[in-house]
């Protein structure tokens, strides 16, 4: 769980982030799960977009994708939403607590 501190300094490090998945009226499935958690491995912050003929909200699709994953949604804004999850292999973003 992230504390408000850490939310917005790994809020203001997303702002510089493109999207690098969309969620699509396929919604969200096994493939893009493993594909964000290897996305979320890799870089630790990720940005999503929601397309609007998803049929999921930002909201909804930021919670399934980060209960799916084990990651933190950071904020959601829009059709856009970010992830967090500590790399367990290399970190990369240090978060002070």
């Amino acid at each position: 769980m992230l504390t408000p501190k850490q939310r917005s300094y790994l809020r203001s490090l997303a702002t510089s982030l493109d999207p690098i998945f969309q969620v699509g009226k396929g919604g969200v499935g096994d493939e893009m799960i493993r594909g964000v958690s290897d996305a979320l491995e890799a870089r630790e912050l990720i940005k999503l977009r929601v397309l609007e003929y998803s049929g999921l909200s930002a909201r909804e699709a930021a919670e399934t994708i980060a209960a799916a994953t084990g990651a933190d949604v950071v904020t959601v804004i829009g059709s856009r939403f970010v992830l967090y999850r500590k790399s367990e292999k290399k970190q990369r973003i240090e978060i002070h607590v």
